[in-house]
């Protein structure tokens, strides 16, 4: 675990934990060590810092590239603190740019690290659970490392869309919940193959969730999906 990513545990972690008490279910579904994408639905930019905060390993998330190639004093020390959180570099620009993040999340993967992505494409804009896009599908078929569904419950309450901070809102009314890993060494990387399995991790996300399901792409905000 990166020292930087380390000290935030112990700082923003325990407040987290200390702030909101989160009930947490399914953490023996984590494996103890090895690669696995945590796939999730998306209620609220404070999902990250939940996640970060109940897991017990480190998790690898995305940051865009303006936080590599800030100028001046402030640039390099946000870039200092990215790499020194372990974030991958993604592109915004979409097409192959944006593809890169996952082609530097593999090796991540493949190096025994966890790396945590919303399938989605984009925080929920009414609560409901979205289709999938297939780039979590694809990042775990090529590492050769299992999905972990996660299910988000009270996050948007926590920290609103527009909420620039997580905001108190009482004790235990936030919820993780991890499912089953889900196997994906046996799996194809072809189109229909990846669909099947985006579609089977996100059932087994709204199973989590109770979510309303919706079998469409959400509008696009600022969440990689893939």
């Amino acid at each position: 675990m990166p020292l930087l990513y380390k000290i935030g545990k112990i700082t923003v972690g325990n407040a987290m934990m200390l702030g909101w008490r989160p009930h947490v279910e399914g953490l023996e579904h984590i494996p103890a060590t090895g690669g696995a994408v945590f796939a999730g639905n998306h209620l609220s930019v404070a999902d990250e810092l939940f996640l970060g905060s109940v897991v017990p390993r480190h998790v690898a998330f995305w940051a865009k590239s303006e936080y590599f190639t800030g100028k001046g004093v402030g640039g390099f020390l946000t870039r200092r603190m990215m790499e020194g959180l372990g974030a991958i570099r993604v592109e915004r620009a979409g097409g192959r740019a944006a593809l890169t993040a996952f082609d530097g999340a593999i090796p991540v993967l493949k190096a025994g690290d966890m790396v945590a992505v919303y399938p989605e494409g984009t925080r929920s804009p009414d609560g409901r659970l979205y289709r999938g896009r297939t780039g979590a599908a694809r990042l775990a078929v090529a590492a050769g490392v299992p999905i972990i569904p996660v299910g988000m419950i009270g996050t948007e309450r926590v920290q609103p869309i527009g909420q620039p901070y997580p905001k108190l809102v009482g004790w235990g009314k936030v919820t993780v919940k991890f499912g089953k890993p889900i196997q994906t060494t046996d799996r194809s990387d072809d189109r229909t193959a990846l669909r099947a399995l985006t579609d089977e991790v996100m059932a087994e996300i709204q199973k989590l969730t109770s979510q309303e399901y919706v079998p469409r792409y959400a509008p696009p905000r600022d969440a990689l999906g893939g």
